[in-house]
């Protein structure tokens, strides 16, 4: 049984957790597309999502920023994402996605993130 419990616990299960399309874009709606939506050019309360996996954070141009997304001094990958959507306070204080608090579902997360990545 632990062996089991190992194996679902791997990087790469989890992954795969997170690699169903319409379970990713079923909590991207949950959990997102109230501010954001992933059509390029389409900014919203939120900036788009398209392709933001490999952006630099705050640079997506035609869409107003806060200074502190626009200082982050980074580019979204799947961790920082998934750590973004968990605490957005821990890795952008100052952001303007008041009042979204963060995402506690790991699982919810994994599926995002899984979602966001495949618009690459």
């Amino acid at each position: 049984m632990s062996a089991v419990i190992c194996l679902l616990s791997s990087p790469a299960a989890l992954s795969q957790q997170g690699s169903d399309p319409a379970a990713g874009q079923q909590a991207f709606n949950n959990a997102c597309r109230t501010c954001h939506i992933m059509r390029e050019g389409d900014n919203r309360l939120g900036p788009n999502l398209h392709k933001v996996v490999g952006r630099k954070a705050g640079s997506l141009s035609g869409y107003n920023y806060s200074s502190a997304m626009k200082e982050a001094d980074f580019v979204w990958d799947e961790a920082k994402l998934d750590r973004f959507i968990a605490s957005p306070d821990e890795v952008v204080p100052g952001h303007k996605m008041k009042p979204y608090g963060g995402l506690a579902s790991k699982e919810e997360r994994t599926k995002i993130v899984a979602f966001l990545a495949q618009s690459q």
